[in-house]
């Protein structure tokens, strides 16, 4: 049997319907209609990400590219940099000197490393082992033959100095050649020595050898041999630092690896602190040969003119890096950002392993630290905001992050959460990106996802009617519905469409009436015929117009006594 609804209850169902559709209409529609989002990452790219400083774009964690921390080249000492061999350019035939000191004779036998393997930067140079017919100092994988203001020219007094690299041996064979300067030194007149320094691999350790390259001051000084050996066993696949440096001053000559000393000795006649100095020369027509009858990857290579201090070691820099989008247009004034979104996680680097932890949306909890920090800034004028100074990446002396943690004008705030108070015509995101606790990890962004509801322009007002009057016309008009208009503006002309109206007491078109709806406008030309439009506004500086009304027209006449 069917049941009988009252037409009561029908009947007030149906008012609450009508009710809520009223409330969508004169609201613009509930909290999920005007959304729009601007989309970040991912798919989209990181193009509209235009200032990095210390982040870069990775390629192997998802699979569009990520923002992460960069392990870019950063020097012990740039001043005294004599060769900068970074290794980070695509092909091995582009490897270039960042000092511009030596000319790069490149073979076939040397590769290029992709960036996910390397120890810093965007790549490693990848040696194959030399086949034994093409040992020599002239043909090797890679061969430096120092140029006019190179530490290593020819006959060159040398007086502090150091040797850097970071190394990757695959298996680490005894006899692996991993340097080698080769060249010739007068060691009285007319008679000459071969000259050497090398560095190989003798179980699973590092020896260096200076071959008469340090002798006592004077003509006839006799050369000498000094030879140190590392003490700490190198672990295949992993990578190492190595320094050697030396100090004219006191003749110490030290070997360290990972920036622990591992052999120490003394360019000096007793071989110890005390003793008398030896000066230490650069042969004549001398090259330098990196990995021959090595197999491996090696990167960061780096001769200095001054004994460095301790080697950078940490993959990413402590205080971490920033990147900041361009400034949004959203379009509207007074526009309101609703939330940001963002997607993320942690990339490790274990040797020739890439570990991957994906944590999906905010937030991201990583057990060693590693973590991002968001800022956000707002408003209506852009050009008052405080300019972020353009930085040097590979200036980490200058790297600040005042300007985003002490600038008033950004403000931090928590993805996936609703905001409030963030307004303006125009936008802009700051993150911070902090590595992990042994600075050996670095968090990412894969993608940020912006939404914002504009602020629509306020509804025309309607029912515009106009009552000539002697030299007046009087308006009126129903109020917009829009519950934020500040006011209304009167346009009025003499011709339909062209409201640029002049003499009216309360002022040329178009008249600020505030939220008045019944305007007596006089001053106005008897027997002109004038054209009024009126035009609601949410704002005053600047002002957010809406539509005009329909146009409508009065001619103001004198009337009898």
């Amino acid at each position: 049997m069917r049941r009988k609804i009252p037409i009561k209850k029908v009947m007030r169902n149906l008012n609450r319907i009508l009710a809520v559709s009223l409330l969508v209409l004169l609201s613009g529609g509930l909290y999920a209609v005007g959304e729009k989002t601007i989309n970040i990452g991912g798919e989209a790219g990181w193009e509209t990400v235009d200032k990095r400083i210390g982040v870069t774009e990775l390629s192997a964690a998802r699979p569009y590219p990520v923002l992460a921390l960069s392990s870019a080249t950063r020097y012990a000492d740039e001043q005294t940099l004599d060769l900068g061999l970074s290794f980070d350019e695509e092909q091995p035939i582009d490897f270039k000197d960042r000092a511009g000191h030596y000319q790069i004779l490149i073979s076939p036998a040397l590769l290029a490393t992709e960036k996910r393997l390397a120890r810093s930067g965007a790549g490693a140079a990848m040696f194959s082992g030399l086949p034994p017919f093409l040992e020599n100092a002239n043909n090797g994988p890679l061969v430096l033959v120092p140029q006019s203001g190179a530490l290593l020219s020819s006959g060159e007094g040398i007086r502090d100095f150091s040797i850097e690299f970071w190394l990757f041996p695959m298996n680490m064979e005894n006899g692996e050649l991993i340097l080698s300067w080769t060249a010739t030194r007068e060691d009285s007149p007319g008679d000459y020595a071969l000259q050497r320094i090398q560095c190989t691999a003798s179980k699973n350790r590092l020896q260096w050898l200076f071959q008469n390259f340090f002798a006592p001051p004077g003509a006839e000084a006799t050369l000498v041999n000094i030879s140190l050996t590392g003490i700490t066993p190198l672990v295949p696949r992993t990578w190492s630092n190595h320094v050697i440096r030396f100090n004219a001053d006191t003749g110490l000559l030290e070997y360290l690896v990972n920036g622990v000393p591992e052999a120490i000795t003394y360019a000096t006649s007793s071989g110890r602190e005390s003793g008398q100095l030896y000066r230490a020369v650069a042969g004549r027509e001398g090259t330098l040969m990196l990995g021959g009858r090595f197999i491996g990857m090696m990167d960061e290579f780096r001769i200095y003119g001054s004994f460095i201090g301790d080697p950078i070691l940490r993959k990413y820099h402590q205080v971490g890096g920033r990147a900041e989008t361009r400034v949004f247009d959203l379009g509207e004034y007074n526009s309101s950002v609703l939330r940001v979104d963002v997607n993320g996680g942690r990339i490790t680097y274990s040797g020739e392993q890439v570990q991957n932890e994906y944590a999906g949306a905010w937030p991201f909890r990583f057990t060693d630290g590693s973590t991002l920090q968001f800022f956000i800034r707002a408003g209506d004028n852009p050009y008052q905001w405080t300019e972020t100074p353009a930085q040097d990446t590979n200036d980490w002396r200058l790297l600040s992050f005042e300007e985003v943690l002490n600038n008033p004008e950004w403000r931090a705030f928590t993805p996936e959460t609703e905001l409030s108070g963030i307004r303006g015509r125009f936008v802009q995101i700051a993150v911070m990106f902090y590595p992990g606790n042994n600075n050996e990890t670095t968090p990412y962004l894969d993608r940020l996802t912006i939404t914002y509801q504009p602020d629509e322009p306020p509804l025309a007002p309607t029912l515009l009617t106009a009552i000539a009057r002697d030299s007046a016309v009087d308006l009126s008009w129903r109020a917009s519905f829009d519950a934020d208009v500040a006011g209304y503006l009167v346009y009025y002309g003499e011709a339909s469409g062209r409201y640029f109206g002049e003499g009216a007491l309360l002022g040329n078109s178009p008249i600020n009436v505030g939220k008045r709806t019944l305007v007596h406008i006089d001053g106005l030309q008897n027997g002109t015929l004038y054209y009024f439009v009126v035009v609601a506004y949410d704002r005053f500086s600047p002002l957010h117009l809406g539509a005009f009304s329909r146009e409508v027209s009065a001619r103001p006449l004198r009337t009898g006594q």
